[in-house]
């Protein structure tokens, strides 16, 4: 992967981004993501945001051998606190999980009261981000599940809105993805049944462990989500 050439996953986010944007690409690490956007065409401007020294400095140097230092600012910090008001209007978040994604969106709300869209690509718990999202006055606009190198991810567009866009049924649709439940692609079946034999071998631990209250709350939240898949899947 270079800045010419993204992964299908990075390549799927920049897809999003509409022309003529103002970006900020937070956990940047190399900056392929902002400086593809940019030698594209589709975003005019765009900021790369690191929190770690090492990758920080890898998105410096990308930068400076692409000659986009005109275009691309590279900055150091933790999160949204890269930006200042009304600076970027998308903003993308890619590769962590979604309880961190929702995190840095929560800590750096003051930050987004000039982003027009929200282009997320979490690797584990998408429902974090779609609760997140509904309780903050932002709407699903579309999703897209892939799978590239053995791995499924999600890419979850919102926009300020209708937070009940597309969701025919609220706890489904938190959970699976009210876009990915409409068109249930062979990606998407393929998640849900790993995700439901995992959650049946993790009660069945559950069970040969020693009873309590907690273990029990447990069992009955992952029987209450192999019921919504099993909904969905037969």
């Amino acid at each position: 992967m270079n800045t010419n050439q993204l992964s299908n996953r990075l390549r799927t986010v920049a897809q999003y981004i509409p022309k003529g944007s103002k970006i900020a690409d937070i956990g940047s690490d190399h900056a392929y993501l902002p400086c593809y956007a940019v030698k594209q065409g589709i975003a005019k401007e765009a900021i790369a945001g690191e929190v770690v020294e090492g990758p920080f400095q890898s998105a410096l140097a990308q930068v400076k051998a692409d000659k986009l230092e005109d275009k691309i600012s590279v900055r150091k910090g933790n999160g949204l606190s890269v930006l200042t008001d009304d600076e970027v209007d998308v903003i993308t978040i890619a590769g962590m999980g979604g309880t961190l994604i929702a995190s840095i969106l929560e800590e750096g709300s003051d930050r987004l009261g000039g982003v027009k869209r929200l282009i997320l690509q979490p690797n584990i718990s998408s429902i974090s981000i779609r609760l997140w999202l509904r309780e903050n006055g932002w709407a699903l606009i579309n999703e897209e599940i892939i799978e590239e190198d053995e791995k499924i991810y999600e890419i979850l567009i919102a926009e300020k809105g209708d937070i009940n866009r597309g969701y025919d049924d609220l706890e489904e649709g938190l959970l699976l993805g009210p876009y990915l439940l409409l068109e249930k692609s062979a990606v998407f079946i393929k998640k849900w049944k790993h995700e439901r034999k995992n959650w049946e071998r993790i009660i069945s631990q559950i069970q040969a462990a020693k009873s309590s209250n907690e273990n029990i709350k447990k069992i009955v939240a992952l029987q209450k989500k192999i019921a919504i898949v099993g909904g969905v899947l037969s």
